[in-house]
């Protein structure tokens, strides 16, 4: 992947940066998971089970290199790998939140 300076990127929207890193079908869902506290990887494969393990992986990997997912490694037999948001993922709660609340709303009409 290439990488990209967001300095020095150019928007036309405002909200092009913001689906440059949150956009992808698995990604907002993973963020809205983790901002109800620390999981491992088959926490969040077992409430996203049409997701692909690959796929999950993938998803992780991007939000954790852009910032807004911490990776906790502990070397252990078996390895336990934790998954939260940084502090910049937290900045997206309020975001979420909505999202989560619209969804609600959209689900019941």
């Amino acid at each position: 992947m290439e990488e990209c300076d967001i300095q020095t990127k150019q928007y036309n929207v405002p909200v092009e940066a913001t689906l440059e890193v949150i956009g992808g079908k698995w990604k907002v869902v993973i963020l809205c998971l983790l901002k109800e506290g620390t999981k491992r990887f088959g926490e969040l494969h077992r409430y996203m089970p049409s997701a692909s393990k690959k796929m999950l992986t993938q998803q992780l990997r991007e939000l954790e290199e852009d910032g807004l997912v911490n990776r906790s490694v502990y070397h252990q037999v078996p390895l336990k790998v934790e998954y939260s948001l940084t502090e910049q993922g937290e900045s997206l709660r309020t975001i979420l939140n909505l999202m989560c609340e619209w969804g609600e709303a959209r689900i019941h009409k």
